[in-house]
């Protein structure tokens, strides 16, 4: 098993051999040209962010600047929105379910390193993929560690750092991430806190 094959299998390996340091330069290159397009020229960036992914929808919309390590290893659903500074580190695989709406300055790390000095010096490190539901809205500024798995329907606040499971239809928040409260049939007439909606189409 060569250190590719060891990086997606969830072991430890090294980020330099194999061939992976070459893939993370090519990605960068893709990154760095998508990062500067023309915001207008709408069809060349979603070719280009289409190619970058390894899975999208038909519709998705990730505004510039966003980076990632290699790009195939992430997967997002249909109508996928990522506002300013999305970063993935995607040793491991990331996958995003439909309807994901991600704030700025969003941080998902698949990638870990050993917590012993002497076996961190070694050069091994390791990715554990993560997974995120359907219907999910992240907050800015939150960071979502390895190996952690969102439900449906989640609301994550702003400022928080995911280090565990979190269920469907909750909103959690904080740092570490917890459930707040259960999302009910009832939050579907607010738009933000106390305040009703003053329209009836949503």
């Amino acid at each position: 098993m060569n250190q590719k094959e060891r990086m997606l299998a969830g072991l430890p390996y090294k980020a330099w051999m194999d061939g992976l340091l070459e893939e993370r330069l090519e990605n960068k290159e893709k990154i760095f040209e998508y990062n500067n397009l023309n915001p207008a020229n709408i069809e060349e960036r979603d070719k280009l962010i289409k190619e970058i992914l390894g899975k999208t929808g038909e519709t998705i919309n990730v505004e510039s600047p966003f980076h990632c390590d290699y790009g195939y290893n992430i997967e997002v659903g249909e109508n996928f929105f990522a506002n300013y500074n999305l970063t993935i580190l995607d040793v491991g695989k990331v996958i995003i379910g439909a309807n994901a709406q991600i704030a700025p300055n969003v941080s998902i790390y698949t990638a870990g390193h050993p917590v012993h000095p002497d076996s961190r010096n070694s050069g091994y490190e390791y990715g554990i993929g993560i997974t995120i539901g359907d219907n999910v809205w992240i907050g800015g500024n939150v960071c979502i560690t390895p190996g952690v798995k969102i439900g449906n329907n989640v609301v994550i606040g702003a400022g928080s750092v995911v280090t565990k499971d979190l269920p469907d239809n909750v909103i959690a928040f904080g740092n570490p991430c917890k459930v707040i409260r259960e999302i009910t049939e009832e939050d579907r007439d607010y738009y933000y806190k106390d305040n009703k909606f003053d329209v009836n189409d949503y």
